[in-house]
């Protein structure tokens, strides 16, 4: 329990950190998403090294997704994805109903009073998990782009299109 509230506190301190330079002119919303999905695909590659050391190779692409699934996004997140669904063409859709990083967001009203920060909170949030899935893929041998989605808090997906070498 611990180590999610360091991850937790770690990431809200990352947006916000990137949130201030955005409001003093250093950086543009646009880079500081970047950003932030540049730190996920790092961790997402290192996380994914680590899990897989000493797992047998996956026979296929649908194999990866479903761990990515299960096992990364239970290490991770602390649950398994809610729902993975594809139209076996290289279009991957992972829905999370309870979205860890949405769910301090969306659990009060005071945040209605920030909505600008709580916007950059979520492309913080999703742009780092994109990155999360991007590098964990990316690791496995699959180049991938990886979009997030909110239709109603704090439910997140996120779908990821194969890229074909």
């Amino acid at each position: 329990m611990a180590d999610e509230a360091l991850f937790l506190l770690l990431h809200s301190e990352m947006v916000a950190g990137l949130y201030r330079a955005a409001e003093q002119g250093e950086g543009e919303n646009g880079r500081c998403t970047t950003k932030l999905e540049s730190m996920g695909f790092r961790v997402g590659q290192g996380l994914i090294e680590r899990f897989t050391k000493d797992t047998a190779r996956f026979k296929d692409e649908l194999d990866i997704m479903k761990f990515i699934c299960k096992d990364f996004w239970t290490t991770v997140f602390k649950k398994q994805i809610d729902n993975l669904r594809t139209n076996h063409q290289g279009i991957y859709v992972l829905q999370d109903n309870k979205f860890r990083l949405l769910t301090q967001m969306s659990a009060g009203k005071q945040y209605l009073e920030h909505a600008p920060k709580l916007l950059f909170d979520f492309m913080g949030g999703s742009a780092f998990t994109c990155g999360l899935i991007r590098g964990g893929l990316s690791n496995l041998g699959i180049k991938s782009i990886v979009t997030a989605e909110v239709s109603s808090m704090p439910a997140c997906k996120f779908q990821v299109m194969i890229q074909k070498m």
